[in-house]
This record gives C-alpha cells, sequence and structure tokens, in this order.
C-alpha cells in the first residue's frame, strides 16, 4: 500500500493548551489517520520490544526545543519514509502491532463508537448483502461475515476480497483499493461521505486454473457466475456476436459451469478494468484503456475509424515500476499561499523488456496508479506461491489465539531490501535472473521542478526471465 504523510497541522491541546504537531497519514491518497509524534514513537518503541532495533528502519530522534517550520518538514518526510518502509517489511507490516495501531487511529480519528451496525457489501451483479458488525471490525472480521451471510466455506474466504469502489452512473464499478488488514471497513467506507463509495466483494485471484476450486461449491460457482455476466455487460470480458449468442444460450438453460468455462477463452475474462487514462505508449499522451489480470497489464486504444488496437505488458517481463505522485504548482510559483493545494497526479512507470537487450520505460497517467501497482504486487505474488509449489487456499490470513498471522506460502513471499531509485541510463541487461521478488516501496526524494516539494514514492518490483522466455 501507498503510505505518505503529505501534510501536518498545527492544534490545540486538548484542554486548551500548547499546540502540537498532527500528522495526517494518507494511504493510496485518501486521508486515514491523523497522529501525533509521540504516537508514533510510542508505536517504534513497540515494535522495538518486539522485534528489536535491528529489524526496525530509523525513526526521527525526539528534541528537546520546539521545532522550526524547516525542522517540522524534516521530520514529517522522516516519518514517512519509516511508515513506508516498517509497512513494506514482510514482518514488521504484517505484525497486529502495526494494524491494531492504525485500526485505533482510524477508529479515533474519524471519531467513530464502537457499536453495532448494519453493512452493505455488493456483489458484482449489484446484489446487496447485509451484515451485521461492530464498527471496530477489522476487513478479515467483515469478510467472513459476509462468507458466512452467503454460506460460502472457511476454505474458500481466501479466494475472494473485500474492495472499496466507486460505482459510476453505468453501475460499472471504478476500483479504489483492495480493503487491508490495518483499516476497518465500515470507517473507511463512510468516512468519504458519499453515497458513491460502496464495498464490493469479488474474487481476488488472477490464474483462472483456481476456478476448478471455487467451482466446486454451489456459492463460490454463483459467485463467480455473477461476477462473470457483469463484466461481460459492462464490457469488460470482450465477447464477438458469435460468442455473445452461445453465452445467452448457456445463460438461458442456467447452464452455469459451461457458462464459465466458456468466458474462460475469453479475452480479459478475470481482468479488472480501469477508468479510462493517459500513456506514452505507442505514443505520447495516448489515451488508453487499462485492464490487469492474467499476469500482465493490457492497454486498449482506439485508432482512426474506431479501430481497437491493444499492447500487452506481461508482469514477467517488468524489470521494476515504480509510482510517482506529483501536485502541480500554482500561477503564483513556489512563494504563493495556496502552493500545495492543486490536485495529485499520479502516473505508473514500469521498464519493460521489449526485446532481448532493450529495456523501455511506459508511463501511465491515472488516478488509479496505485490500484494498478497494488495488482501488479499481487501478481507476482501470486506467481511466486505457485513457482514455490504453495496453494492459493494458504494465501488467507489465518487467525492464531485470537490474532491474525501470513500462512506459510505468503511468509515466502519476501520483499528485497529498500532499493535506489533505478538509473535509467544504465547499460541494458542481457539476460535476466529467473527469480521472483516482491515489491519495496520508498520515498526517492524530491520530484521535479513542476511538482510540489512532497516526496515521490517509489514502487519497485524486480523479477526476471530467462532467454527461452524472450
Amino acid at each position: 500500500m501507498h503510505f505518505s504523510i503529505p501534510e501536518t497541522e498545527s492544534r490545540s491541546g486538548d484542554s486548551g493548551g500548547s499546540a502540537y504537531v498532527a500528522y495526517n497519514i494518507h494511504v493510496n491518497g485518501v486521508l486515514h489517520c491523523r497522529v501525533r509524534y509521540s504516537q508514533l514513537l510510542g508505536l517504534h518503541e513497540q515494535l522495538r520490544k518486539e522485534y528489536g532495533a535491528n529489524v526496525l528502519p530509523a525513526f526521527p530522534p525526539k528534541k528537546l526545543f520546539s521545532l522550526t517550520p524547516a525542522e517540522v518538514e524534516q521530520r514529517r518526510e522522516q516519518l514517512e519514509k519509516y511508515m513506508q518502509a516498517v509497512r513494506q517489511d514482510p514482518l514488521l507490516g504484517s505484525s497486529e502491532t502495526f494494524n491494531s495501531f492504525l485500526r485505533r487511529a482510524q477508529q479515533e480519528t474519524q471519531q467513530v463508537p464502537t457499536e453495532e451496525v448494519s453493512l452493505e457489501v455488493l456483489l458484482s451483479n449489484g446484489q446487496k448483502v447485509l451484515v451485521n458488525v461492530l464498527t471496530s471490525d477489522q476487513t478479515e472480521d467483515v469478510l467472513e461475515a459476509v462468507a458466512a451471510k452467503l454460506g460460502l466455506p472457511d476454505d474458500l474466504i481466501g479466494y475472494f476480497s473485500l474492495f472499496l469502489v466507486r460505482e459510476k452512473e453505468d453501475g460499472a464499478f471504478s476500483f479504489v483499493r483492495k480493503l487491508q488488514e490495518f483499516e476497518l471497513p465500515y470507517v473507511s467506507v463512510t468516512s468519504l461521505r458519499s453515497h458513491e463509495y460502496k464495498i464490493v466483494l469479488r474474487k481476488s485471484y488472477w490464474d483462472s486454473a483456481y476456478d476448478d476450486d471455487v467451482m466446486e461449491n454451489r456459492v463460490g460457482l454463483n459467485l463467480l457466475y455473477a461476477q462473470t455476466v457483469s463484466d461481460i455487460e459492462h464490457g469488460w470480458i470482450l465477447v464477438t456476436k458469435d460468442q455473445h449468442r452461445q453465452l445467452k444460450s448457456l445463460q438461458e438453460k442456467v447452464s452455469k459451469k459451461e457458462f464459465l468455462r466458456l468466458a474462460q477463452t475469453l479475452r480479459h475474462y478475470g481482468y479488472l478494468r480501469f477508468d479510462a487514462c493517459v500513456a506514452d505508449f505507442p505514443e505520447k499522451d495516448c489515451p488508453v484503456v487499462v485492464s490487469a489480470g492474467n499476469s500482465e497489464l493490457s492497454l486498449q486504444l482506439r485508432l482512426p475509424g474506431q479501430q481497437l488496437r491493444e499492447g500487452s505488458f506481461r508482469v514477467t517481463r517488468m524489470r521494476c515500476w515504480r509510482v510517482t505522485s506529483s501536485v502541480p504548482l500554482p500561477s503564483g510559483g513556489t512563494n504563493s499561499p495556496s502552493r500545495g493545494r492543486g490536485e495529485v497526479r499520479l502516473e505508473l512507470a514500469f521498464e519493460y523488456l521489449m526485446s532481448k537487450d532493450r529495456l523501455q520505460w511506459v508511463t501511465i497517467t491515472s488516478p488509479q496508479a496505485i490500484m494498478m501497482s497494488i495488482c501488479l504486487q499481487s501478481m507476482v505474488d501470486e506467481l511466486m506461491v505457485k513457482k514455490s509449489g504453495g496453494s492459493i487456499r494458504k494465501m488467507l490470513r489465518r487467525r492464531v489465539g485470537g490474532t491474525l498471522r501470513g500462512s506459510d506460502s505468503q511468509q515466502a513471499v519476501k520483499s528485497p531490501p529498500l532499493l535506489e531509485s533505478p538509473d535509467a541510463s544504465r547499460e541494458s541487461m542481457v539476460k535476466l535472473s529467473s527469480k521472483l521478488s516482491a515489491v519495496s516501496l520508498r520515498g526517492i526524494g524530491s520530484p521535479s521542478t513542476d511538482a510540489s516539494a512532497s516526496a515521490v514514492h517509489g514502487n519497485f518490483a524486480f523479477e526476471g526471465i530467462g532467454d527461452e522466455d524472450l
């Protein structure tokens, strides 16, 4: 996930005492919680006791005297890097200490009391599932409640996830993010204060071979069927007229398994589609529609004459990728009082092995760039689990002694050490390692002169392919 602390606030003390600095922690560009330095220091000390000082990243030290504005900004940048590094560490980022801290802070910031509520979760076809949960229930609790309401067996829960979406006028969903273990779904959706935002249950794997496991169960079959019908109706899956007739006939016969078997052969089956955006491939400022699935990113564009053209980029041929965020400067320049209030611009850039010895950067500019990056990471994770002989059934986080822990197959998905920004001018590699690696996230200094002073965040996924794959 993409953690940032883009701004700070000076706030009055609880009893009208001296002011203090509050740090706004954003997740994927949305305010998650507001915390003080002392609270983050307390989290750091607790993690240090549990895991040892040598495991933790550097934490900005205490100061004896009041901070100058420059020191406040420096501390903000250091705390941002600290939060990113902790989250990306496989051990620290999945710890109950870290996740429970963020959940408590989210609930306190949004001032939501703990009480029982009815939460609406949508299926892909728009069907509503109402579950009774506590406002303090984490994502796993809500997912289990939805599964229990639907009658989905425990061993299939790991095949599905909850997603925060924005419902568009045509009924299609624009995906914001996959809900994580460090957040409270009820608080996350209600704090956005808009009826457009919903929580949706959708399958969370990419390889259609896993469909067989889900289709063995009646509820699982119905969920897959409803999602596929919806994806076809909204044009996410590419269907010819003849294929559409065959699918319609199977629908009328209520032959759900046969319907899914045919759908599995169609282009973009099981893909997640994003809103229209802009890319620099095949040329600068090219309008495209991006879809993620089957271990690739697909870029579709309309040529003159309405001809559809598609370019596919395999995850296994991406040397690395990163997400950068910037805020355009206002017309008043750097000294303008309104500086930093512009709309955030997000870009996903990946370095792609176009041929045996040629790497090229491809950049996608989209408000959903972070979600695209998360999809890439989950594809890599799934490939790693499959490569290690693990089972997707084990990718669900299981409860042990009232807490959550990652499964053995999840623990195999390790992030590499924090990496420097890749040098675009380096020599092209003749052959890449065949080892798959997960993602590491870090701040990479100041943005270019046309961006705000907030940090640019890098998201790098290093993996490779052999010459036989080219």
